[in-house]
């Protein structure tokens, strides 16, 4: 079982940066077969953001390429999702996931969340 730890979020103007962390209180996320970040805004359906297999291949939902990337330090065991160019749009409680199986996909159900981490993003 894994037990992830959001941290990182707050308030930023458009434009700016933000760092997620996602740490793996049990469990080791250089192991899991795929991590992803997520994110819902309030009255909105949760969006999956980014996910990472465990051999490396990435993918970003379209309304974040080429602004957010997602990583891990297998030595720290955390996930991190490095948030540039941000947007009031982007406002939302933003999550770590993890699934042990195939397929690592953002519309595939993920065994495993945090609790969450919020971010704002003003105009």
């Amino acid at each position: 079982q894994v037990q992830l730890v959001e941290s990182g979020g707050g308030s930023v103007q458009a434009g700016g940066s933000l760092r997620l962390s996602c740490a793996a209180a049990s469990g080791y996320i250089y192991s899991t077969y795929c991590m992803g970040w997520f994110r819902q805004a309030p009255g909105k359906e949760r969006e999956g953001v980014a996910s990472r297999r465990n051999d490396g291949i990435i993918s970003y939902a379209n309304s974040v390429k080429g602004r957010f990337t997602i990583s891990q330090d297998n030595a720290k065991n955390t996930l991190y999702l490095q948030m540039n160019f941000l947007k009031p749009e982007d406002t939302a409680m933003y999550y770590c996931a993890a699934r042990r199986s195939s397929p690592c996909a953002l519309w595939a159900i993920f065994d495993y969340w945090g609790q969450g981490t919020q971010v704002t993003v003003s105009s």
